[in-house]
C-alpha cells in the first residue's frame, strides 16, 4: 500500500500566522504614511496583500512538486545562470535611494538579490549531495566559494551589503553542517574580521554607520537618528506596549517603519510580550524546518530543507538585532513581517519546498 504523504502542520500553520501577523503590522506600521497617498486604502497594504496572495498560490504548487526536480543539473546550474544574470542586469538600472538593487515594469519591482537566495541554497546542497564525503575537499570548496562569491559580490556592487553578508554565511552555515572541519571552520572565521573590515572601509557610507554604531549619540539628529528612534520605539513599548495601531515612532519619527524597522513598531505596540511572542513563533518555525531537514530521505532535501531555513532565521536575527542596535544599520528586512512583496513572495517559495520535504521524512 502506497504512503500517503502528509506536510507538516505545525510548520504551514506557523508560516501562516506569520504571515497574517505581517499583514496587520504592515497596515498598523504603514497607517500615518499611507493616509497622505492615499486616503480611501492603505497601498502598502494592498501591495503586500497581492504579494502575500502571489507567495501562498506558489508555496501551495511547491508543496505539490516533489523537492528532487531541483536535483536536476540543468535547474541546479539553470538558476544559477539567471539569477547571476538577473543581479548583472541590475547594476544598469535606474537607481532608487542611491542604490540598483530593483527591476520595475509596469508598477511593480523585482529585487534580483531575493531571488538568488533560491538559486544559491540547491546549487550548494547539490554540491553537497553529488559529492559525499567530499566537504573538506577542493572538489566541492571550490564550487561553492565561487558561486557564493560571485552572487555576494554582485550584491555588494549594488549595493546591498547586508543581503550578500546574509548569504555568505547561509553557505558557511551550509557547508560546516555537511561536516566541514574545524580547522577550515577556523581558517574561515579569521577571514571574516579583516574581510568585514574592508568592506567597511571601502564605502563612505558605511565608514560612517559603523561609527554611529559604536556611539548613535555623536550624530542624534543625523546619521544616528534611525538607531536612537529604533530604541525609543522598542523602550517605550515596555511589558506589554501602547496597544494596537497605538505606536507613536511610525509617526514621521522613525524612518522605513513599514519595511526596515517594523520590528521596532511591533515592540512599542506589543511590548516585550508580543515581541517575545513573534520570536517564538520563528523559532518554532526554525525546530520544524531543521526537523523536516534532518527526516529527509536523501542529503540533497536534508542540505536544502536546511538551507532555507537557516537562510529565513539568520535574516530574521539580523534584522532584529539591527532594530536593537547590536549590528550597524542596513536595509535587510524581516522575513514575513516587513513591507516588501519580492522578499514575501521568495520567503514563501522557499517554505513549499521545505513542506514539500516534511511530507517526504
Amino acid at each position: 500500500m502506497a504512503k500517503k504523504l502528509a506536510f507538516d502542520r505545525v510548520l504551514f500553520t506557523t508560516v501562516a500566522l506569520l504571515i497574517f501577523f505581517g499583514l496587520v503590522m504592515v497596515y498598523s506600521a504603514s497607517a500615518a504614511i499611507a493616509r497622505e497617498r492615499s486616503p480611501l486604502v492603505n497601498p502598502f497594504l494592498v501591495k503586500q496583500a497581492l504579494a502575500a496572495a502571489v507567495g501562498l498560490a506558489l508555496m501551495i504548487c511547491l508543496m505539490h512538486v516533489d523537492y528532487r526536480w531541483l536535483r536536476r543539473p540543468a535547474v541546479v546550474y539553470g538558476m544559477l545562470a539567471v539569477s547571476v544574470a538577473l543581479l548583472v542586469g541590475v547594476l544598469f538600472s535606474p537607481q532608487l535611494n542611491g542604490t540598483r538593487r530593483w527591476f520595475f515594469l509596469a508598477g511593480l519591482s523585482l529585487q534580483p538579490s531575493e531571488l538568488a537566495k533560491l538559486a544559491l541554497v540547491p546549487f550548494i546542497a547539490y554540491q553537497i549531495d553529488k559529492k559525499q564525503g567530499a566537504v573538506n575537499r577542493p572538489s566541492l570548496l571550490v564550487p561553492v566559494a565561487a558561486a557564493t562569491a560571485l552572487v555576494s559580490c554582485l550584491i555588494l556592487f549594488e549595493p546591498d551589503m547586508g543581503t550578500a553578508v546574509l548569504l555568505a554565511g547561509t553557505a558557511l552555515l551550509l557547508v560546516f553542517l555537511g561536516g566541514l572541519s574545524w580547522s577550515w571552520v577556523a581558517g574561515a572565521l579569521a577571514l571574516v574580521p579583516p574581510l568585514l573590515w574592508l568592506l567597511v572601509m571601502a564605502e563612505p557610507y558605511r565608514r560612517g554607520r559603523f561609527a554611529t554604531f559604536l556611539d548613535p549619540e555623536r550624530d542624534p539628529l543625523g546619521s544616528g537618528f534611525q538607531a536612537l528612534q529604533s530604541l525609543i520605539a522598542v523602550g517605550s513599548g515596555g511589558l506589554l506596549g501602547l496597544g494596537p495601531g497605538k505606536s507613536v515612532q511610525k509617526l514621521y519619527f522613525l524612518p522605513h517603519p513599514e519595511s526596515d524597522f517594523i520590528f521596532s513598531i511591533v515592540a512599542e505596540e506589543l511590548g516585550m510580550v508580543g515581541a517575545m511572542a513573534m520570536v517564538v513563533t520563528f523559532a518554532v518555525f526554525a525546530w520544524r524546518g531543521l526537523r523536516a531537514g534532518a527526516k529527509a530521505p536523501d542529503l540533497f532535501g536534508r542540505y536544502l530543507g536546511w538551507g532555507f531555513t537557516g537562510i529565513v532565521v539568520l535574516q530574521a536575527l539580523l534584522n532584529v538585532s539591527v532594530t536593537v542596535a547590536l549590528l550597524p544599520t542596513k536595509g535587510i528586512p524581516l522575513p514575513f513581517i516587513s513591507y516588501g512583496g519580492s522578499s514575501l513572495v521568495v520567503t514563501l517559495c522557499a517554505c513549499g519546498v521545505v513542506l514539500n520535504i516534511s511530507q517526504h521524512g
